[in-house]
């Protein structure tokens, strides 16, 4: 089987569930819990439990948070020799305050220990990601890092995904690195000239995106589906609906891009790759919590 390597953060999710108050505003939650999160993490999680050869790279502190850590890496087949553990640095925390009614969410993102990665890290743990087929990574880490993850990766011909998650200023000599570029809606608005909410809001400014030196291009829109363009061509893949089983959006998108990776390992199409992404992240949404909420294998094979 092919490789994967990711590069990302682990935090910890402290999640509140209730109405998300407005500024000021003081409310009673309904429920709060602590589980393993950061984008790098979930996708590292999803990429395992979808069958995916996987090593993550990142930075925990030597505290009960880090040991989570390793917990759910060794229940989920993940990799995680490069998982380099700071004395200086706490194990980083994320606030998800979360409205189990509509699914809607809000998050701060504290990095913590992840937010130490050095290039010098990223050198030491090299060959995982030069004997990779795939190399995912986002912008949750420190960007000269993830950077400089990418060029080690496209300098040994290994394809690269980036998730520009959150969206963040890049140097154009960033772009060409990049051979899939999966934003969200609100991510992919902040790379182009207008607003994206909606299949033709990409699709009008797709082209924009590719523009910028990303070989292939795929917008994530929530429930609606995800498009996909690349300079030879163009395809939207709708959404599952699941209508009222939809309960936690948080992860869903970690959910894709683990899910993803793992069908580009496997060498699927373009398209198979997308429908495979799109049902594992579809049924994460069913659930509570984000690593926590990523199916199996099997769950996905019975939908697809």
């Amino acid at each position: 089987m092919n490789k994967l390597s990711i590069l990302g953060i682990f935090v910890a999710d402290l999640a509140f569930f209730g109405k998300i108050p407005k500024v000021g505003e003081t409310i009673l939650g309904q429920d709060f819990v602590v589980g393993p999160g950061g984008k790098g993490s979930n996708q590292s999680v999803a990429a395992g439990k979808a069958g995916a050869s996987i090593n993550f790279i990142t930075k925990v502190g030597d505290d009960d948070y880090g040991k989570m850590a390793f917990r759910i890496y060794k229940e989920t087949n993940v990799g995680s020799d490069f998982v380099y553990i700071s004395k200086e640095h706490n194990t980083g925390v994320a606030a998800i305050l979360l409205n189990k009614d509509t699914g809607e969410n809000a998050i701060s993102v504290v990095p913590g220990a992840a937010g130490a990665l050095t290039i010098e890290d990223i050198d030491n743990a090299k060959e995982v990601i030069t004997n990779s087929s795939i190399f995912l990574t986002q912008l949750e880490a420190p960007l000269d890092v993830v950077i400089h993850a990418l060029k080690i990766a496209k300098e040994n011909n290994v394809t690269t995904i980036l998730n520009p998650a959150p969206a963040a200023k890049l140097d154009p000599s960033v772009f060409p690195l990049i051979d899939y570029f999966t934003p969200n809606e609100s991510e992919a608005s902040f790379y182009v000239s207008g607003d994206i909410a909606n299949k033709d809001d990409a699709e009008q400014y797709g082209q924009e995106l590719l523009n910028l030196g990303v070989k292939n291009l795929l917008v994530t829109l929530g429930d609606q589906g995800v498009y996909f363009q690349n300079d030879k061509e163009k395809h939207f893949e709708p959404a599952l609906d699941l209508g009222s089983r939809v309960i936690d959006t948080s992860g869903a998108g970690d959910a894709f891009s683990g899910a993803f990776a793992t069908a580009l390992c496997e060498e699927k199409s373009i398209f198979d790759a997308i429908k495979f992404a799109n049902t594992f992240a579809g049924i994460s949404t069913t659930r509570i919590g984000t690593a926590n909420s990523m199916p199996t294998r099997e769950e996905i094979e019975k939908l697809i």
